[in-house]
């Protein structure tokens, strides 16, 4: 069985256990039913529109994969889809939630996400005072332990990423490093593609006048709201980062090669006038000046020596060396 948890409440308070087969379950005045799936099969899936009697788009919606984080009414229910993230080495892998909300039950259907809601079901029942408002406040906390998730992975990426800036600084970004950058780069724009719908989700719940949301719930969404658009504003810092880290880098290699342009040229100047004495005193012609000097050979290497001496100060003051 995919079903991970099913017990109704009441003012807060877990009642009882109520199983997905109990087809003559009944729900008393002031109690709600909370279902947690993970990944059911077709006939569980039937077994929930049967007992909740779901519209078939939303059912359609939830059964197929890769949706986008969205909020749809239908009639007096609310079917809401947010996607989960969880972080891989340097990718980021993403799984769906689907929420049916009614008056009197909550059902989250959760598809390739390794964070359950074992964990959340406990804080909540820890908070009679606020899980007695009913489902609107369950659908709250479930946005909220998603939206959470999306913090550790941001935190993990800023981190990889200002070590990359440190990198690019401090000598030149080699190949693997770069093919990193633009890895990273393409995982905060894909995630940025999910935090914009997911934002307006939370605006939707915090600002229109919905079913099966109180009034005095709505704040609580602001929360989530907030969270988001700030996960959202810091994966922006760090897409222009990156691409500031990657003209940073090409610019330095840029200004290392010009040094070493300088100093090669530098040099082929130096070298260029023995070459050029060597070369006139090397034709062997017969009748050349100073051929019979005694001198000549002391004269011409003195020459060579200060006029090299005299291109290597004029660039080494011109810090072409």
């Amino acid at each position: 069985m995919s079903v991970v948890a099913s017990y109704v409440y009441k003012d807060g308070q877990r009642v009882r256990a109520a199983p997905l087969t109990d087809q003559g379950l009944t729900l008393a005045k002031g109690e709600y039913l909370w279902i947690g799936l993970h990944e059911p099969t077709d006939a569980e899936t039937d077994i929930l529109v049967r007992r909740f009697n779901l519209h078939p788009l939303a059912v359609e919606d939830a059964m197929t994969a890769h949706q986008i984080p969205k909020l749809e009414v239908y009639g007096s229910e609310l079917f809401i889809v947010a996607r989960t993230a969880q972080a891989e080495g340097d990718h980021i892998v993403y799984g769906e939630t689907h929420i049916f909300i009614g008056p009197n039950y909550v059902v989250t259907i959760r598809h390739g996400s390794a964070r359950g809601h074992t964990q959340l079901r406990a804080q909540l029942e820890a908070s009679p005072q606020q899980l007695k408002h009913g489902p609107d406040f369950i659908l709250h906390g479930v946005l909220d332990f998603i939206v959470d998730g999306y913090i550790p992975i941001i935190d993990a990426i800023e981190d990889k990423v200002l070590e990359m800036e440190q990198v690019a600084l401090d000598s030149f970004l080699s190949r693997d490093d770069i093919t990193r950058l633009f890895l990273l780069r393409r995982e905060l724009l894909k995630f940025s593609r999910i935090l914009g719908p997911m934002e307006e989700v939370a605006v939707k719940l915090q600002s229109l006048d919905l079913p099966c949301i109180d009034r005095e719930v709505r704040p609580y969404f602001r929360d989530v709201a907030d969270h988001v658009r700030r996960v959202a504003s810091r994966a922006g810092v760090l897409r222009d980062i990156l691409a500031s880290v990657f003209e940073a880098s090409n610019l330095l290699e840029q200004q290392r090669q010009g040094v070493i342009t300088r100093k090669l040229a530098a040099w082929a100047a130096i070298l260029a006038t023995p070459t050029a004495v060597a070369g006139i005193y090397g034709m062997n012609f017969e009748h050349m000046p100073e051929l019979r000097w005694t001198y000549g050979y002391p004269a011409v290497m003195g020459l060579i020596l200060v006029i090299c001496l005299g291109l290597y100060v004029t660039f080494k003051r011109s810090k072409w060396l």
